[in-house]
């Protein structure tokens, strides 16, 4: 396995696991959802709740409409003995980023990380203005599509794409969810009309219920987990400006500047998973990252198939190790974002062992 000197230990994804992503699940609770996720990720390791060094979760109250709506879903992971646990109100691609760093000090040698979210019970696009500036751009309610809009509509200026590509992002998208038995959408799917000009409804995410999980572990404890661990050999986050006017939306800074001290263009990737809810970010990401058309971009079908609100991130986490576990990938860089046009970004590579 390649050693990264920045980091002190070897840590690797061990085994993820994630729930069916549907429209609705009226009949289920946020703990009745997570909780068969949960038990699926730790069968795939053999260890119990009770030996899990630390436990982090993702999750966002103004989707479940109450305070510390997270300290509910802890009924899943089991309320007796008690656990090491952490939380954050973010995709759970963050809480995996202090799963990590957790393990890097020390205190713990392994850790659960989950997320999930139900969308289906209120509007996703009015939740969302919540994110912005306060002040100035909240107050006029601008929505996710139409900021998502203006972003598409930047990059076709710029001459980046026009809406034939981005709408052949989206059938490849779902043309590669035919193989992901949890996707919300796949196979041939209508580009449908404008939900905000020049976004059509194939180039947005569909709205859904999801959860997911993942174990890591350290070292050699990793090895003895799974018989081809992830290895995380570079994990950074980064941030854009707040206000939108202060930014180029063509671009993503914080993204290249993530993968750089990552260590994604350290060497050729092979599989790139990418928290793209929109098909035009999918061509911002691409140029950031440097990817080719030799990389196989969300595999899974990505975002524009399925799109569960906190844990978006984390399946894309989840998504390139379990390629690296099943040998079909040798090298893969997974990217989270949060915030509206690729506001804040997370980029993590994943390796298997080398011979």
């Amino acid at each position: 396995m390649p050693r990264n000197a920045r980091h002190a230990r070897e840590v690797a994804v061990v085994a993820f696991a994630q729930s069916d992503h549907l429209r609705r699940t009226d009949e289920l609770s946020e703990v009745e959802m997570v909780m068969p996720v949960l038990h699926r990720v730790l069968a795939a390791t053999g260890l119990k709740a009770g030996e899990i060094g630390f436990t982090c979760s993702g999750s966002s109250d103004y989707l479940a409409g109450r305070a510390f709506s997270f300290t509910m879903t802890l009924d899943g992971v089991g309320a007796w003995p008690p656990i090491s646990e952490s939380h954050v109100e973010m995709d759970g691609a963050w809480a995996l980023y202090e799963a990590w760093v957790k393990i890097q000090t020390g205190e713990a040698d392994t850790a659960l990380v989950y997320a999930y979210g139900k969308s289906s019970p209120g509007s996703v696009r009015d939740v969302l203005t919540r994110q912005l500036d306060p002040y100035y751009l909240a107050p006029l309610w601008p929505d996710s599509v139409a900021l998502a809009a203006l972003q598409a509509q930047a990059l076709i200026d710029a001459g980046d794409t026009d809406e034939a590509a981005l709408a052949a992002i989206g059938a490849r998208s779902r043309a590669c969810a035919e193989d992901n038995p949890h996707a919300q959408l796949s196979g041939p799917v209508p580009q449908g009309d404008y939900q905000v000009r020049p976004l059509r409804t194939g180039d947005c995410p569909p709205i859904g219920d999801g959860a997911a999980a993942v174990v890591l572990a350290a070292g050699d404890l990793a090895r003895r987990l799974c018989e081809r661990p992830a290895w995380i050999t570079g994990i950074d986050h980064r941030i854009e400006a707040h206000g939108l006017g202060l930014r180029d939306l063509t671009d993503s800074p914080s993204t290249r500047t993530a993968a750089e001290h990552a260590g994604v263009f350290d060497a050729p990737v092979d599989t790139a998973e990418l928290h793209a809810p929109f098909s035009s970010q999918e061509v911002v990401l691409r140029k950031a990252l440097g990817l080719g058309e030799a990389v196989a971009v969300n595999p899974s079908g990505g975002p524009l198939a399925a799109n569960p609100m906190m844990a978006a991130g984390l399946v894309r986490i989840g998504e390139a190790a379990a390629r690296i576990h099943r040998g079909e990938s040798r090298r893969a860089v997974a990217h989270a974002t949060s915030g509206p046009c690729l506001q804040q970004n997370l980029v993590a590579v994943l390796e298997g062992d080398r011979a």
